[in-house]
């Protein structure tokens, strides 16, 4: 097996562009005659339950909660000044899909930081509307969980950033 991250019962993950879940268990299932370790997530945003195997965790990219020090980095990095962005929204997309698939906090920061002032110029598209949904979505139950803050208190931190322009 890699030297991948092993997880911990009751441990938060984010599992990107699905949300924050908890590891309920670590089972071995019986695939094709072998034993295989599987961690059991629930993600409450979906009220879904999923089986990952263990050793493709990191290769879905999914990881620890982040620290409270980078949770208020991404608060950081949502209000600053940011490049324009491409006014072909299909390209738009593509890049910030290709960020969500990554999942780290920053992509996730950046994608909404981008899409919201877009919104401002622009009504967005119905997919990119979603996409902003989502990357609003995993944004603020990230920090929430990160700074053990309020629901409602981190999107108006949120918001209070993006609107700091």
């Amino acid at each position: 097996m890699s030297k991948a991250k092993s997880f911990q019962v009751d441990q938060k993950v984010v599992y990107p562009s699905q949300g924050v879940g908890t590891i309920l268990s670590i089972k071995e299932k019986l695939f094709k005659e072998k034993k295989i370790p599987y961690y059991m997530i629930y993600l409450e945003v979906s009220d879904m339950n999923i089986m990952v195997p263990v050793n493709k965790a990191e290769e879905l990219g999914i990881r620890a909660i982040v620290s409270k020090e980078n949770a208020l980095k991404a608060l950081d990095h949502i209000a600053e000044d940011h490049e324009p962005i491409s006014s072909d929204w299909k390209l738009r997309y593509q890049m910030n899909l290709d960020l969500l698939k990554k999942g780290s906090i920053m992509d996730i920061a950046t994608i909404v930081r981008s899409l919201y002032h877009r919104s401002k110029v622009k009504e967005l598209p119905i997919l990119e509307r979603k996409l902003y949904d989502s990357a609003l979505k995993l944004l603020e139950d990230e920090i929430t969980f990160a700074l053990r803050k309020p629901k409602d208190e981190v999107e108006s931190l949120i918001f209070s950033r993006l609107e700091s322009e």
